[in-house]
């Protein structure tokens, strides 16, 4: 086990980061009682990952798992030796189904005989976009990215690279357990109550054990980014923007102040309620720097420096686009946007004038 000195620090924003330091890969500090913080790498801009063991009797009961790289899998290795003491995994728990979180979970349950448990729509959709192999891009993908702006040449590199989700993660076990909002999980001498998030994902899974304050975030909370809203083909008019909103003011309402988040990216901290406020106000700005740019028509690829701030390469252009799209749709489901389609299949977004819009 690391050293886990405690680095007590506070930034600006009113978070405070009271933990251990980052562990090392294939090591795990105690970052709580009775949980062990892990950290794995990541070949993105987003470096990292974190993975926590939660002490399950002579056992551990894992959240997360990493992305499938042989780094990750030498570090789980090392750290199953190690300061996992060669203890059993009982259950592998996963907060959602982005390759980074589900990557080794196959791996790990069939190496430990530990079952998956996962939320229903969760694991559905996991196996669902596993399922999506290299040659399968679909047409309405297409139509999809070409309303949103995109060229030809954007579309067809990304029919070249379509189903490549299966590839950050090891297969899916065939059977899972369910986790439902609200369910009380005993893992050793603890209760976690099930707390569900979505808009990230579809039914994002948190855990959080009231007795402590612990708070088990997953993507739902984090200190330093905010997660990726996104819509996609599979479900072009969908709101997850609203979902996501929603599940900030929900959790606002649930999360006291004093609540010890232990998030998948960043490091853990304090201070909840300046945190999922400070991420509310962030769609809110972009939203209306939004609205400003749709007083001229403008399509899903021009509302980029509306909705980031900056100019969006190539290589985040699908989360970019997702993001984008998500905020229209927002606007749109709200009355403050109307969408025309073109002969040539390209969306052209308008705000519609509000009151507090006239001079």
């Amino acid at each position: 086990m690391g050293d886990g000195a405690a680095q007590t620090v506070k930034d600006a924003r009113g978070l405070t980061y009271p933990g251990p330091a980052v562990p090392a890969a294939g090591e795990a500090v105690e970052v709580a009682p009775g949980v062990l913080w892990l950290r794995f790498a990541l070949p993105f801009q987003l470096d990292h990952v974190n993975a926590y063991a939660l002490a399950d009797g002579d056992g551990w009961s894992v959240v997360d798992t990493g992305l499938r790289t042989r780094e990750a899998t030498a570090a789980w290795d090392q750290a199953l030796a190690g300061p996992l003491g060669g203890r059993p995994i009982k259950r592998v728990i996963c907060t959602h189904m982005h390759p980074d979180h589900i990557g080794l979970a196959g791996w790990l349950c069939e190496r430990s005989g530990a079952p998956l448990w996962m939320s229903r729509l969760e694991y559905v959709t996991a196996r669902m976009l596993m399922a999506e192999t290299a040659g399968d891009a679909p047409a309405d993908g297409e139509v999809f990215y070409r309303a949103a702006g995109w060229s030809e040449a954007q579309i067809g590199r990304w029919r070249d690279e379509y189903g490549g989700f299966g590839k950050g993660a090891t297969p899916m076990p065939r059977s899972y357990r369910r986790l439902s909002e609200g369910e009380v999980v005993r893992i050793g001498g603890d209760d976690w109550t099930v707390v569900v998030g979505s808009g990230h994902s579809p039914e994002h899974v948190c855990l959080w054990r009231r007795s402590d304050g612990v708070f088990l975030s997953g993507d739902q909370i984090l200190p330093r980014i905010s997660s990726n809203v996104s819509v996609w083909a599979t479900e072009p008019e969908a709101d997850p923007l609203g979902d996501w909103m929603a599940s900030l003011d929900r959790l606002a309402g649930l999360l006291p102040a004093e609540t010890y988040v232990l998030p998948a990216h960043g490091e853990p901290f304090t201070g909840v309620q300046a945190r999922l406020e400070a991420l509310k106000r962030g769609h809110e700005v972009a939203l209306k720097r939004l609205e400003r740019t749709l007083r001229q028509p403008s399509r899903v690829i021009d509302g980029f420096p509306a909705v980031f701030g900056r100019a969006v390469g190539d290589e985040v252009l699908g989360m970019a686009t997702g993001e984008a799209q998500a905020h229209l749709n927002y606007l749109q489901r709200r009355g403050r946007a109307t969408r025309t389609r073109d002969t040539d299949g390209v969306d052209w977004w308008s705000a519609v004038a509000r009151d507090e819009d006239t001079p």
